[in-house]
């Protein structure tokens, strides 16, 4: 099926029918679409190359699984992430728009605001999270540069809110560098990302080489722990880290339209999603467990978390290096994954009140605001964190898949994305088939979260995401019968 974008041609400038509340000069089309491959194939790598993506990855060779059984789930896991990022690409490739203005199609011009804000206040919470991983990464570095700070790193003797003072000082430093880094826009915001994914892999190749420069070729091992599943055993453990690999990615994988948007083309947004995705993610992942695995000969211990790896070697300027590399890293993914998405996605609620800047603004104020460090130091409230996640951007999916592609035809009247007339080809208001859809989806999807202890709730809550996906797209699609079948009529004829 051929896609169709139905609109004026782009306009130069703002066009005199696109109404001011649905408007502003970041969420209008695009008059030039200039990322190429490698751009998409940074964002990928900016995205996984972190400590957040090594600790992931690491965690699924120690789940007792034989290591070609870890691998051949990363890989379906992988590609099911780089099928899902093409389909939600596409769309805004198409029409240069981002991702709650193309959302516009499904819940209606002003009921996009419901994903919209969903998403948002997702990633305000993930924001935080990732300074302060960042950030724990800078301590490292300054007490290893400053022996004198150790006791401030002490969160008993200075601490506030449940954070050290050097703790505050890392994490309102680095809070402060990202807003300047998103201050200068999206071209800026492209350069730093080019770089920093490469620089990871610089650095992780260096410590690879370093350890088994150490240990000897021989100490490699791509099992993180005993096999302790075979058979049909390890089948629910395998769908398991499928699920995990899919859950991680869920939600760049939704906003990834905010990113396809600048594609000069969607063959090389669909490139640059196959290099950084299963080809990046399978060698960043054998990485990560080959570097993790030769601790344990080099150091008597295993370590997952790549900072305090770094931080046993006996280097100053190593561990100063790694360090900031990987501080680096966690602040690339932390602008791509959830400062951009959120200044597009408050700036959509009010558009002449809120730019994108001011949008984004929000968004690291409210991190500040939930003390991120005390979620992610809460075990509970990280595992519910991602499976609620998985449940409400799971239905957001599957409605802007199935209206795309099966209600709409991949006809976008990008025009009648900005405007209120009765006239226009979405609803002015609310789309309650959407709204329907998100709202039912949802409950069933966090259901089993919330009702963990019940018998098999355990199990089902892993697959969140899933569960809201499909319920989310096959409630939509049921609903919008008369809407579809108007759409083939319009093709047909």
């Amino acid at each position: 099926m051929t896609d169709t974008l139905t609109s004026s041609a782009v306009p130069a400038g703002e066009p005199p029918t696109y109404d001011p509340r649905l408007t502003n000069e970041d969420l209008a089309p695009l008059r030039k679409q200039t990322w190429g491959t490698y751009n998409i194939f940074a964002f990928w790598m900016s995205d996984v190359h972190s400590v957040g993506g090594y600790v992931t990855a690491g965690s699924l060779f120690a789940l007792g699984l034989a290591s070609w059984q870890v691998l051949a789930a990363l890989l379906i896991g992988i590609t099911i992430v780089y099928f899902f990022c093409n389909l939600v690409a596409k769309p805004s490739q198409v029409t240069g728009v981002p991702y709650p203005v193309i959302c516009r199609s499904a819940f209606g011009v002003l009921g996009a605001n419901i994903p919209a804000i969903i998403r948002g206040l997702i990633a305000v919470a993930w924001y935080g999270i990732q300074t302060f991983l960042a950030s724990a990464a800078l301590d490292v570095v300054l007490v290893k540069l400053f022996p004198g700070l150790a006791p401030y790193a002490v969160t008993a003797d200075y601490g506030f809110l449940g954070l050290s003072a050097l703790g505050w000082g890392s994490f309102l430093l680095l809070w402060v560098v990202q807003a300047c880094v998103f201050w200068r826009g999206m071209e800026s915001i492209r350069k730093f990302i080019d770089f920093c994914g490469p620089a990871v892999y610089v650095v992780m190749f260096l410590l690879c080489g370093y350890l088994i420069a150490k240990a000897g070729w021989s100490a490699i091992d791509l099992k993180l722990g005993d096999v302790k599943y075979t058979g049909w055993a390890s089948v629910p453990v395998m769908l398991g880290a499928i699920a995990l690999v899919v859950s991680y990615f869920s939600g760049p994988m939704l906003n990834f339209g905010d990113f396809s948007r600048y594609g000069k083309s969607f063959a090389a947004v669909k490139k640059g999603n196959f290099l950084g995705l299963p080809v990046n993610f399978l060698v960043f992942s054998v990485l990560v467990v080959v570097t993790a695995s030769l601790t344990l000969p080099v150091y008597g211990e295993l370590i997952t978390d790549p900072v305090a790896t770094v931080a046993q070697i006996d280097s100053t300027f190593a561990i100063v290096l790694g360090a900031l590399t990987f501080t680096i890293a966690t602040i690339g993914i932390n602008i791509v994954a959830n400062f951009i998405s959120p200044a597009f996605d408050f700036s959509n609620v009010s558009p002449q009140r809120i730019s994108w800047r001011a949008g984004g603004m929000i968004a690291a104020v409210g991190s500040v605001l939930i003390t991120p460090w005390n979620l992610y130091n809460n075990p509970d409230v990280i595992h519910y964190t991602l499976e609620v996640l998985g449940a409400f951007i799971g239905p957001l999916f599957g409605v802007l898949i199935c209206d795309y592609y099966l209600v709409r035809r991949q006809k976008v009247v990008v025009d009648d994305l900005f405007t209120m007339s009765e006239q226009g080809t979405y609803a002015k208001g609310y789309h309650p088939a959407a709204v329907i859809a998100t709202a039912v989806a949802a409950a069933v999807a966090v259901f089993p979260v919330l009702a963990n202890s019940l018998p098999g709730m355990h199990t089902a809550a892993q697959y969140s995401w899933f569960i809201g996906c499909g319920v989310g797209f096959a409630v939509y699609y049921l609903l919008t019968g008369a809407e579809r079948t108007a759409a083939a009529e319009e093709v047909g004829a």
